[in-house]
């Protein structure tokens, strides 16, 4: 795994544990975030994408708005599984 991506997957296991949800326990790079059989509601994916974007200020210094008008607008959602959101943030970081 690529930092990311393992930052990504350690905050859900973090959440997970915190909430009892053994999905997210047991995250990785197939699991669903959001959409159908997805593990947050909408206002789980604000409360951790806010946390997301906190956690790649302080480990990477780089200081991203993860849910911008182009992620919103993407035909496919960036945040519909960890693989799809760890390609997001790095499209965002080579820009």
């Amino acid at each position: 795994m690529d930092k990311i991506e393992t930052l990504v997957i350690n905050l859900l296991q973090e959440l997970g544990s915190e909430n009892g949800n053994e999905n997210l326990i047991n995250a990785n790079v197939k699991t669903k975030l959001f959409g159908e059989n997805g593990n947050f509601d909408s206002m789980g994916l604000v409360i951790f994408i806010s946390d997301l974007e906190e956690l790649l200020d302080e480990e990477l210094n780089r200081n991203l708005t993860l849910a911008d008008d182009r992620a919103m607008s993407q035909k496919t959602s960036p945040f519909r599984n960890v693989e799809s959101l760890t390609k997001h943030i790095k499209q965002l970081i080579n820009e």
